[in-house]
């Protein structure tokens, strides 16, 4: 599986972005794909994931503004961002893997990582 992320930007607290994933390979479905993003100098972190069955989890600083979805037909996964603060600013990645649902948050349960994009958020 490869993964190609797009979409990110500079933007200003309050705005939304719709980060997109594009993934090749017919077996897109059968992964659960995530996002995760890594500030400067700080370690990769989890941000949200959809599994295989629609399930989703987010990470709790963001689960009320930000929506991970999926779309099966175009092997696309989609992060809608809004209300977006100084603090969302990072490299965002997506991932594919398969995770157990006790270890959607973790990055080394991911096989397949894009190689990321750039949002920055001023104030």
């Amino acid at each position: 599986v490869q993964l190609q992320a797009s979409g990110g930007g500079l933007v200003q607290t309050g705005d939304s972005l719709r980060l997109s994933c594009a993934a090749s390979g017919r077996t897109f479905r059968a992964y659960t794909m995530a996002w995760f993003r890594q500030a400067p100098g700080k370690e990769r972190e989890f941000v949200a994931a959809k599994t295989w069955s629609g399930a989703d989890i987010y990470l709790d600083s963001v689960k009320d503004r930000f929506t991970i979805s999926r779309d099966n037909a175009k092997n696309t996964v989609y992060l809608q961002m809004n209300s977006l603060k100084p603090e969302d600013t990072a490299v965002y990645y997506c991932a594919a893997g398969r995770p157990i649902t006790s270890q959607l948050r973790r990055t080394n349960k991911y096989d397949y990582w894009g190689q990321g994009t750039l949002v920055t958020v001023s104030s």
